[in-house]
C-alpha cells in the first residue's frame, strides 16, 4: 500500500503552516505544539528540509523557519523526496531481491500507476494545500 511516512506527513503539515503564516518565521516547537507533533522529530524534519533548500532557518530570539521559495513552487514530491528519497511503490524499484522478477506480470503496469501518482503529487503545490481546509 502506498502511504506517506510520518516524516513526510509532518513535513507537509509544517510547510502548509509556514505557507499560511508567511509573514514571520515560526519555530519548530510552535508548529509541533499547534499540531501535537513530537517536537524533536519535527525539528529534525525541518532541519532536513532546510538542508535540501526548501526552508530557510533563521537564528535568534525571533528565529525559526520560513519557506525558501514561493509555496506555489514547492510540490508534494519535492517534500517527500527531500525527506524519503525517490518515491517507489514496489520493492524491486529499490533494488531489493525479488524471486518473481523474471516472471512478474504486474511490474510494468504498476510503474505506470506510480508515474501517474508522482505526476499528481508533483502538480500539487504547498500553496494548494494551504488554500484548502
Amino acid at each position: 500500500m502506498f502511504r506517506l511516512s510520518k516524516k513526510a506527513d509532518y513535513g507537509l503539515i509544517a510547510l502548509k503552516h509556514l505557507a499560511m503564516h508567511s509573514d514571520a518565521s515560526i519555530s519548530a516547537r510552535e508548529i509541533a505544539a499547534q499540531y501535537q507533533i513530537p517536537a524533536e522529530l519535527l525539528a529534525k524534519v525541518l532541519q532536513r528540509l532546510a538542508r535540501k533548500g526548501l526552508l530557510v532557518s533563521q537564528q535568534g530570539t525571533n528565529g525559526g523557519y520560513v519557506l525558501a521559495r514561493d509555496p506555489s513552487k514547492i510540490s508534494i514530491v519535492d517534500v517527500v523526496e527531500a525527506l524519503e528519497g525517490p518515491i517507489s511503490i514496489t520493492p524491486c524499484e529499490k533494488g531489493e531481491d525479488c524471486q518473481q522478477l523474471q516472471l512478474c506480470s504486474v511490474r510494468d503496469p504498476l510503474l505506470k500507476v506510480k508515474a501517474r501518482v508522482v505526476r499528481l503529487l508533483d502538480e500539487t503545490s504547498i500553496y494548494e494545500l494551504a488554500s484548502t481546509n
